[in-house]
């Protein structure tokens, strides 16, 4: 059995930072795969997801790629940084998406693609969350036309919760990134050992404390994300695939 992931940071395991790991970081994809290995443990598995590319780079860098290596199952996410630009033509955008994952089906591969997440809670995402709305109904409909799976991240309502974020709140951390495993294997009817975190009630902030961690944020996170967009510069300019080629998993154990 064979497993190619393609797409963004998301895929690639940005936030779930762990130096055993390529890039030093894990990631649901990993942990899916880890799993997936013990039920067969001659899995192969590639992970071509690169942080910072929109889905017109990763269709191009990275489906060619991953359709040659002719894997049994892919996952494909792509998209979210397109959604996060000043404006963008979601519909051209989902008609590319449509082709690729008709490409992938068409290989014979089980394919599995993803919804975005609700970000009802979050100032800065609640802009956002119609342009996803948008997103995922394309998604869904695509999904459904073309025989893949979905992974209905906008109904996992956990994933609401900042404490399942890395803290630039782009990214899942480790929490938010075992949930999405779980969820993928749920999805593939795959039995595994693994948990989901039980957090209990969020800490109540004062106004002042919302405002020291927002300043904080914005100092921290979201000016250095602004000034490398009015450079043209992405976060995966000098990142290749944490592992470009499909390899045993205990290869990198």
């Amino acid at each position: 059995m064979s497993l190619v992931a393609m797409g963004d940071s998301f895929t690639e395991g940005v936030g779930d930072d762990d130096p055993a790991y390529p890039n030093g970081v894990r990631g649901w994809a990993d942990r899916v795969a880890e799993q997936l290995a013990v039920h067969e443990p001659d899995l192969l598995y590639a992970n071509l997801a690169v942080r910072g590319k929109l889905m017109g780079q990763v269709l191009a860098e990275q489906l060619d790629q991953g359709l040659d290596m002719r894997p049994d199952l892919v996952t494909l996410y792509a998209g979210g940084n397109d959604l996060m630009r000043p404006s963008v033509d979601i519909d051209a955008l989902m008609d590319d998406y449509d082709k690729a994952i008709g490409r992938l089906v068409e290989s014979g591969a089980t394919v599995v693609v993803f919804t975005g997440v609700d970000g009802v809670e979050d100032a800065l995402f609640r802009k956002m969350r119609g342009r996803v709305a948008i997103y995922n109904e394309h998604t869904r409909v695509i999904a459904k036309q073309r025989g893949a799976l979905v992974v209905d991240m906008w109904a996992m309502r956990q994933l609401r919760d900042r404490r399942m974020w890395a803290p630039d709140r782009l990214h899942l951390n480790s929490l938010g990134h075992t949930a999405v495993a779980i969820e993928v294997l749920a999805v593939l009817g795959v039995e595994h050992t693994m948990t989901g975190a039980e957090l209990g009630p969020r800490a109540l902030l004062s106004p002042r404390e919302r405002r020291a961690q927002n300043l904080q944020w914005s100092r921290e996170h979201a000016w250095p994300w602004v000034q490398r967009r009015l450079r043209g510069e992405s976060s995966g300019d000098h990142i290749k695939p944490k592992r470009p080629v499909l390899a045993p998993i205990r290869s990198q154990d």
